[in-house]
């Protein structure tokens, strides 16, 4: 806030027209309190009180009054909203969210791997179904000679349904293939 633009347009600041006392050109409020700052300076007055407020205004550098001035502000405005903790509610509030927060992105910053890795694994398990279905027919001299057909009618028998009465005559007897000669004997 430019001091020059603030000091003087014929009315009180907004301090001195509280207070009922006449604002002069050397009134240290008012390039802080302008008259259509009133809501502020009430403020400031309620919580610190306008001779605390113009004694620690008169402690500081002049480079530093405008921030103090916007400080007391702020912490009037929070002081009256929470008369316990003020700014201090405030600050813990904030640093309690920004926790919050954090924690919520490292949660999602797994819940990201996770789906990376799982979005890999199915690209992989995509990859080696396509890499093993063939697309062109077998070229193979012993494959081509013969019509293949394989079914459960082909081997006589479900192979994963053995009964112990077959496996009994196996042992028993050799087992001979279609020319009459014995492959296996137990």
């Amino acid at each position: 806030m430019d001091m020059q633009m603030r000091m003087r347009t014929n009315q009180p600041c907004a301090a001195c027209r509280m207070l009922r006392r006449r604002c002069s050109d050397s009134c240290l409020l008012a390039p802080y309190f302008p008259a259509e700052e009133t809501d502020n300076f009430i403020r400031v007055h309620k919580v610190f009180g306008a001779s605390n407020v113009i004694k620690t205004l008169q402690m500081l550098d002049e480079s530093s009054r405008e921030d103090a001035v916007k400080s007391m502000v702020y912490e009037a405005k929070a002081r009256l909203r929470d008369p316990v903790y003020g700014c201090t509610g405030v600050i813990c509030f904030l640093q309690k969210h920004v926790k919050d927060l954090e924690a919520q992105l490292e949660m999602t910053k797994k819940q990201f791997v996770e789906s990376q890795a799982q979005r890999d694994q199915l690209l992989e398990i995509f990859m080696d179904a396509n890499r093993f279905k063939s697309t062109a027919p077998i070229n193979n001299e012993v494959f081509d000679r013969y019509d293949w057909i394989w079914d459960d009618t082909t081997f006589g028998c479900d192979p994963f349904e053995y009964s112990t009465e077959l496996s009994d005559l196996y042992e028993n007897q050799g087992f001979q293939d279609q020319h009459g000669q014995t492959t296996c004997a137990t």
